[in-house]
């Protein structure tokens, strides 16, 4: 029993230290020097923030589910 705990535990910080030191790699701090060619444009304003990743999604949903329903009344009258 303490040989399967042992492997459990061991196998365990060999997959935290894995992702630690993979999240160290990628972090946003070697993101700071620009590449050749990186010309990142103006930031967006809060109501364009908003806009393009809340009220977009939400209305293309709304959109989509208005057009199922409505394929899906079309039928049932016919029956």
């Amino acid at each position: 029993m303490s040989n399967k705990v042992n492997k459990n535990a061991l196998r365990a910080g060999t997959v935290t230290a894995g992702a630690t030191l993979m999240m160290l790699l990628s972090s946003p701090a070697f993101a700071l020097t620009r590449d050749d060619g990186d010309d990142p444009g103006p930031g967006l304003s809060i109501m364009e923030t908003l806009g393009l990743y809340v009220a977009a999604p939400v209305v293309l949903f709304l959109v989509i589910a208005g057009l199922v329903m409505a394929g899906d009344k079309s039928r049932k009258k016919s029956s």
